[in-house]
């Protein structure tokens, strides 16, 4: 019952995601499907431009439109204390749209375009118990910004959980240069759009009417079919899965996969109940002749038995709770949860009342049947037996316990060895000993080479490069290039990130041909480097030399040559296929992280000392950040490790669970046959004979339920395997593991109380006073 409200608990948290906002039912983040040579992607990516077109067009059915930023890290310095935060530039509507709770300042603290709100936890890191509201925050040590407002701070299981401040939009579209000319671009998919529609109306009918919005705009996008819709809040979280345009699902199928665990475990205690109450029959049959013979009808019999089992669970449940809260927080730790037991909650207690009503009348129904239904007249004149058939249930729950674990336990190896497999993948580069540091404030601007000559000459760095994007990403995409040799009607989309010299070097890429960008090559401000999968989707043969032009030809930029092919790098999902993507020169105009390669001869901590020196030097007025690449990498497995380690635990508890009833029943059995046992070893029979003996029937029991289980795992982790396009296949020595497992714990259970009863002295069991 602790493993099944546990459960139950991350379960309610899951589906309460995004509860705290008042009005999450009408509130949608706009999405588009788009096409490339027939197949279709989906994501929030939309052009500045939708904004205006809705408010024009459309502006009956919102009440609210507002443009976001992507969450982005910046530096946050009042005073002496300065530190780094997560946050999004948005429009004024904001506030209202997520039903901010303002604990100071004021609710439209956007309306100056040099204002800031803060959450409660960045005000009480940069203020402690100063009043924040008016103060200036200095962020990225370049804008001066007003505090008007300090607003509760969004819980975990929120979508906004790491948006620790908001600046105004009007902020971000004059202070940042690459945004100039955004206005009109349509095929410029860098923004989000969050809106809120009126209560007069529909998600769908709202995607209706602007599905062709963007492709009736410009005819330039339209040969991609762009499809607008709204994705509704309440699938933000559980069902933002896409595949070829179509919405498959999400964390809403781990949904699914506890609640059926925890029923199961709930199931397998049940069965342990019902087994031992029916093997101890024909002790209670006595009792249950007398009662009938001295008027009790069945039905009172079936109510005293389920009082019975009524009051076992409740004492059950009580336990259960204890154990709950014992276990919580290294439950929330496992699963990566803040959940809170809902002490105050009345629909929590009427909840669990049902539950054990349930659970109560599950376990303890078919005993109060079977033992009310026995013949009082055979019972007291001493003929009574159970009868051949008798044990028949028992078996059949035996089977049904061992099934379900047997296939809990291929399925968490099936998990297991996934994982594995992806994380053995060839990811292209080294990620080991590379670290990236943030270079999104200004100040960058212009130092890559001095701060490259700088990390060299401390000994801390071997090598050092900028990029766009941070190594374990792609931040943007391309497309509208030609080049001899592309095929008539060809849409491409290319993984875009702009890079430095040395990028090769210090990230440990394998050349396969030409060269890096080169400091000795001043024509390399127009040159591309394109990885292996890029070379293949483009269909050009011989590539080195080639040019690649755009396709705009009213405003077109100057043609890229193609210098190198790489190894593909793994950057994106670890279990999917390498995109085909392109790497272009720059200095570091572009540049949001540099990587460096920390020398190996170097302790880290002395590496990052140093490395700390010269950052601050150079830099005394931001905080020194960094993420160690192999970290970052890891990190795109914790949801599949999550699911694997809380399965592995459900697991072991469901064969432990399983063990007991065994257990039970075999120290039942070997009761049951105690004068046989004495004869038998009176007769000649070693111990090891009379184990065979009590011993087979479980064995076979459970070798039934190999032969059950193994087919219905494979069917269904083979199901699950299918949303990997990096998937590993499932081996038979999966099933062998499983299998000899099941048959090691079977064996070490029985085998106790059967060696018991074997070694006992027989003189005990066959004296009759």
């Amino acid at each position: 019952m602790a493993v099944t409200i546990m459960i139950g608990l991350w379960i309610v948290d899951e589906l309460n995601f995004n509860n705290y906002f008042k009005d999450k039912a009408h509130i949608a983040q706009i999405y588009q499907s788009q096409e490339f040579n027939g197949v279709k992607g989906t994501g929030p990516a939309i052009p500045r431009p939708l904004e205006f077109a809705l408010r024009e067009g459309y502006k009956d059915n919102f009440k609210h439109i507002i443009m976001s930023s992507w969450t982005n890290s910046r530096y946050l310095k009042y005073g002496d204390k300065n530190i780094n935060r997560n946050g999004n530039f948005m429009q004024e509507g904001a506030p209202d749209l997520l039903n901010l709770n303002i604990i100071s300042g004021i609710k439209d603290g956007l309306k100056e375009k040099n204002s800031i709100m803060i959450s409660e936890y960045t005000a009480k890191a940069l203020f402690d118990s100063e009043n924040p509201i008016g103060k200036i925050i200095k962020v990225n040590n370049q804008d001066d910004l007003v505090v008007t407002a300090v607003y509760e701070t969004l819980p975990d299981n929120t979508s906004f959980n790491d948006t620790d401040f908001i600046i105004p939009w009007k902020h971000y579209i004059t202070t940042q240069g690459w945004l100039m000319g955004t206005a009109d671009q349509w095929g410029n998919n860098s923004f989000q759009l969050f809106v809120q529609i009126n209560d007069n109306t529909t998600m769908d009918a709202v995607t209706a009417k602007i599905k062709d919005v963007k492709k009736n705009n410009d005819k330039d996008v339209a040969q991609f079919n762009p499809q607008l819709f709204l994705l509704p809040m309440k699938d933000w979280h559980l069902r933002s899965n896409f595949e070829n345009g179509v919405q498959t699902g999400g964390r809403i199928e781990n949904v699914w996969l506890f609640g059926v665990i925890g029923l199961f475990v709930l199931l397998l205690a049940c069965i342990n109940f019902i087994n031992l109450s029916t093997a101890r029959s024909e002790k209670r049959a006595t009792e249950v002749g007398i009662r009938k013979s001295i008027g009790s009808n069945r039905g009172q019999l079936i109510f005293q038995f389920l009082s019975e089992s009524f009051l076992v669970v409740f004492l059950s449940f009580v336990s259960a709770i204890a154990i709950v809260l014992l276990f919580l927080n290294g439950f929330n730790n496992l699963a990566s949860k803040s959940i809170v037991f809902p002490w105050t909650s009345i629909q929590f207690w009427e909840i669990s009342l049902l539950f054990v009503l349930f659970t109560a009348f599950i376990a303890g129904s078919y005993p109060a049947l079977y033992l009310s239904s026995f013949n009082p007249v055979s019972v007291l004149k001493g003929t009574f037996k159970a009868g051949r058939f008798a044990a028949l249930p028992r078996k059949i729950l035996v089977v049904t316990q061992f099934t379900v674990s047997i296939a809990l336990i291929i399925g968490t190896l099936v998990v297991m060895s996934q994982i594995q497999f992806s994380k053995d993948r060839p990811v292209g580069y080294n990620k080991e000993g590379l670290i990236q540091i943030p270079a999104m404030s200004t100040e960058f601007l212009g130092k890559a080479d001095l701060m490259r000559e700088q990390f060299i000459a401390s000994g801390a760095a071997i090598e050092m490069s900028t990029s766009s994007s941070p190594t374990t990403e792609v931040w943007s995409n391309r497309a509208g290039y030609t080049w001899d040799g592309k095929p008539e009607g060809f849409q491409e989309d290319l993984a875009y990130t702009s890079v430095s010299y040395e990028f090769i070097e210090t990230l440990g890429i394998k050349l396969i041909a030409g060269r890096g960008f080169s400091r000795e090559f001043a024509s390399d401000s127009n040159a591309v480097i394109l990885n292996s999968t890029a070379v293949k989707y483009m269909g050009i043969q011989d590539p080195i030399g080639k040019y690649m032009r755009d396709a705009d030809t009213e405003n077109p930029e100057p043609p890229l040559i193609i210098v190198g092919i790489v190894e593909d790098m793994v950057v994106q999902s670890p279990y999917s296929p390498v995109k085909q993507a392109m790497y272009v020169f720059d200095s570091d105009q572009n540049a949001s992280y540099y990587n460096l390669r920390l020398n190996p001869k170097n302790s880290v901590s002395q590496n990052l000392e140093l490395i700390e020196k010269v950052f601050k030097n150079n830099f005394p007025n931001l905080p020194f950040d960094y993420q160690f690449v192999d970290q970052e990498y890891a990190d795109k497995f914790r949801s599949e490790e999550r699911v694997a380690s809380l399965a592995k635990v459900f697991t072991g508890l469901a064969i432990f669970i399983s063990c007991l009833g065994l257990f039970g029943l075999a120290a039942f059995v070997a009761e049951q046959r105690t004068k046989e046992i004495g004869v038998r070893k009176i007769l000649g029979a070693s111990v090891k004979n009379l184990w065979m003996l009590l011993s087979k029937d479980f064995i076979i029991l459970v070798i039934i339920s190999l032969l059950i289980a193994s087919p219905i795992a494979y069917y269904i982790m083979s199901h699950w395997l299918q949303k990997f396009s990096y998937r590993t296949n499932i081996s038979w020595d999966i099933f062998a593991i499983a299998c000899s497992g099941a048959l090691i714990i079977t064996i070490i259970t029985v085998s106790f109380q059967a060696i018991k009863a074997a070694t006992s002295n027989p003189v005990d069991s066959l004296r009759t006073e």
